[in-house]
């Protein structure tokens, strides 16, 4: 049994806790996940089942969208709601005209500061852990890309974002730093993950509906639609039986749809089962070591 799960995660759940869920509902022990969300979020989780794991490394879920609401005049340890409030301020008078140009500052590349109650490692410890003894560390501002911010609503102190990231942007911090050019302090207080890389939340199931299922084995996505995004290559049946030794093939041992650059990853596939993922090295085969680097053989 090996496959792609899509989870819209619960709020009130980590991570983990979805994946222990995964593997009673699926009776396995093999199974990881993609893109930690907070408890207080819920959205797009990504779970790989068996030989799914091994394909985590070549999904491209570095960029992520999410619908998140913060409320000003309120600040807290953690940014969020499940944390301390460390300060409360009066709220000026604002329209979406005027956050939506404040918010501008924060698109592009910039450079943020990951908040003190994070997974983030300090000598080997989580900084969570130092800041529940109320430590605070120097951390390193970290390089992230906000590519839309969008007011979608206002309703008093309540303002809904969505937002257009790259990977290891955290919202607390956004939402703690536009809180602050705001002048009044802000935080958290729900956040759902809309996508993951290509994949959307219309194609996630909730784990109560999974649970219900005589044969949820039919959510799995197969190893190969999950890599939809690597050009499929077709191998003739030596070239199958090479790759399973783990010999790279030539080039005219293959049917692919569209010329490949050199270094492009792609995915061998026999009918719709994934075979492996390789790189196109078509110098390699001056070499006699054929015109792809294998990267990863399914067996």
């Amino acid at each position: 049994m090996h496959g792609l799960l899509l989870i819209d995660k619960p709020e009130g759940y980590t991570s983990h806790d979805i994946v222990r869920k995964v593997r009673r509902i699926y009776s396995t022990r093999k199974a990881g996940h993609a893109g930690t969300l907070d408890p207080l979020a819920t959205g797009v989780l990504v779970v790989a089942i068996g030989d799914a794991t091994k394909v985590l490394q070549f999904l491209f879920t570095d960029d992520k969208s999410y619908r998140a609401t913060l409320r000003l005049g309120i600040s807290t340890d953690t940014y969020d709601a499940q944390g301390k409030v460390v300060q409360n301020r009066a709220v000026p008078k604002l329209d979406v005209a005027t956050v939506d140009s404040i918010s501008h500052q924060f698109r592009g590349n910039i450079l943020q500061l990951p908040p003190m109650f994070s997974a983030l490692k300090r000598g080997g410890v989580p900084l969570y852990k130092l800041a529940r003894q109320g430590l605070e560390v120097e951390r390193e501002p970290r390089s992230v890309s906000i590519y839309r911010i969008e007011i979608i609503s206002m309703e008093g102190s309540d303002i809904t974002i969505e937002v257009d990231c790259s990977k290891g942007t955290y919202i607390r911090s956004l939402v703690h730093d536009l809180g602050e050019t705001l002048g009044c302090g802000a935080h958290l207080t729900s956040l759902r993950r809309l996508k993951s890389g290509s994949f959307h939340i219309d194609q996630c199931h909730r784990l109560e509906d999974l649970e219900q299922m005589k044969d949820p084995c039919g959510a799995l996505m197969s190893l190969s639609a999950a890599l939809a995004h690597l050009p499929s290559v077709s191998l003739n049946q030596q070239a199958l039986e090479s790759v399973a030794f783990g010999i790279p093939p030539c080039a005219a041992q293959c049917a692919f749809q569209q010329p490949l650059p050199d270094g492009k990853w792609v995915r061998f596939v026999d009918r719709d089962r994934l075979v492996a993922v390789a790189s196109y090295q078509p110098m390699r085969l001056k070499e006699k070591r054929g015109d792809f680097e294998l990267i990863r053989v399914f067996v």
